[in-house]
């Protein structure tokens, strides 16, 4: 279910450019008219600092693997999102992570060994070109606009905060805390065949329970505890997210469910 993407361009990311006012000196960006680019998309990237946003409307939970990331998950099933709507717009009054905001602007490395990340984008994204509508990227004299700041402004707390979320996977690990991830669940109508979804990983209560108690002090000082108790919080929502997508009809039949992802 929560296996990280692969590719070698980012989730969403079909091509990338670096942003310059040489070559988009007379571009400028609109907005999406709907969600599509993310309508097959069941998880989404997130940080540590979105967890306690996000825990309101998704279960968050890591991907497997050697270097778990978290996750929002939309969807319990690959190409499941249960919250883009028929009209192909992300349904109101939940929260949105910054890893959607931030399409189509990316913070990226153009030369292998240097750290030195330019301000790049996706050209196949429809909402930006050389247009004479929406928010201009560069001034007449070929500086960036207040809009175009903002945007390198926003890339550059979300690669920091980035940089905090592999730091408290870390210590999440060293604590080793972790442990693979299993839900069942029944529906009324097949009480005999549970849904199982795995492939993720999760916080063991139990070893949390068994920390130390200076451990625990630690983790409560510096914020951790609040952030695991975000993700806790959010498991419950798994049924909910099940019911979301069995309402929508996106639920796989028992015997070809298992491993989702």
């Amino acid at each position: 279910m929560a296996t990280a993407p692969q590719p070698q361009l980012p989730l969403f990311y079909k091509d990338l450019l670096p942003l310059n006012s040489k070559e988009h000196g007379d571009w400028s960006v609109g907005t999406f008219d709907d969600a599509s680019f993310l309508a097959e998309t069941h998880a989404i990237p997130l940080t540590i600092d979105e967890f306690v946003d996000a825990q309101r409307n998704y279960p968050i939970v890591f991907t497997a693997g050697d270097n778990p990331l978290p996750i929002a998950l939309f969807g319990l099933n690959e190409g499941v999102n249960t919250f883009i709507g028929d009209d192909g717009k992300m349904v109101a009054d939940v929260y949105v992570p910054a890893y959607i905001r931030r399409y189509p602007f990316i913070l990226a490395k153009l030369q292998q060994g240097s750290d030195d990340m330019s301000l790049c984008f996706d050209p196949t994204a429809s909402v930006i070109a050389k247009q004479e509508t929406g928010q201009a990227l560069f001034t007449g004299e070929g500086e960036p606009t207040d809009y175009t700041k903002g945007v390198l402004e926003f890339c550059q707390k979300f690669e920091e905060s980035g940089q905090r979320t592999r730091a408290f996977l870390e210590e999440l690990k060293k604590l080793d805390i972790l442990m693979d991830g299993e839900i069942a669940i029944t529906r009324s109508d097949a009480p005999d065949k549970p849904f199982v979804y795995r492939g993720f990983r999760m916080v063991d209560e139990n070893k949390l329970r068994e920390l130390p108690t200076e451990t625990l002090e630690a983790l409560n000082k510096n914020g951790m505890i609040m952030l695991i108790h975000a993700h806790l919080f959010s498991m419950n929502l798994m049924r909910r997210l099940f019911e979301r997508q069995s309402a929508q009809g996106k639920v796989p039949a028992p015997a070809a469910n298992g491993a989702a992802g």
